[in-house]
């Protein structure tokens, strides 16, 4: 819901990064795998009720996933005939991650909270099925608009529909299931119904711009 809104005011202090970390041994590629390991960390310290060391990963996770596609335009910039500008590659490797990350970090919630507060897992489950539907309708519009012309372009690599909750809310709720454990399954229920009527936003919207 927020993201339209932040990329502006977030893209001249990411640019601004990405042009410190524009050195030749950091590749937009190797950003992307930072974001999957240290997500796959954050998950891992959650599920062993390492709270504040799974929320200080979950962020730099979510730091590496910003950094990876401004460092991508800048060097296309300033390689336009680089052999690997137009392949899609990167915008592929990065929505693979993306995908393993906000899984495996739900998941990690759900155990730790499980194991330290006796949590109910439904609630996760519930959260990994909106995830699910959210996912499977994004990539199929996304795949239909290519192939069909009518693509949204905003920079990024796969046409984005808009909904409810979009990266920004992701960020904010993870990030609060970490601050706030014994909350967690709470949390999840009032993000599960969100990213349910984000999933239902983008069913209508998508069917409408594809009619």
């Amino acid at each position: 819901m927020f993201d339209t809104r932040l990329r502006p005011l977030l893209a001249p202090t990411l640019n601004l990064t990405a042009g410190w970390l524009d050195v030749p041994w950091i590749t937009p590629n190797r950003l992307t795998g930072a974001n999957l390991v240290l997500g796959l960390a954050s998950a891992v310290l959650a599920a062993s009720q390492l709270w504040w060391a799974a929320l200080i990963c979950w962020l730099l996770c979510r730091l590496a996933d910003g950094l990876d596609g401004p460092l991508a335009r800048r060097r296309a910039a300033r390689f336009p005939d680089g052999p690997r500008q137009a392949s899609g590659q990167g915008g592929f490797w990065d929505i693979s991650a993306d995908f393993v990350v906000y899984g495996a970090t739900v998941i990690g919630v759900a155990l730790g909270a499980t194991a330290e507060f006796n949590a109910d897992w439904l609630p996760f489950l519930l959260v990994m099925f909106a995830y699910y539907i959210n996912g499977s309708v994004f990539l199929a519009f996304s795949s239909i608009a290519e192939s069909s012309g009518r693509q949204l372009d905003d920079g990024r690599s796969l046409s984005f529909l808009g909904g409810l909750t979009e990266g920004a809310e992701t960020v904010l709720v993870h990030s609060l299931w970490l601050i706030f454990p014994a909350a967690a399954a709470q949390i999840a229920i009032v993000w599960a119904v969100l990213v349910s009527i984000s999933a239902l936003q983008r069913i209508v919207g998508g069917f409408s711009l594809l009619r």
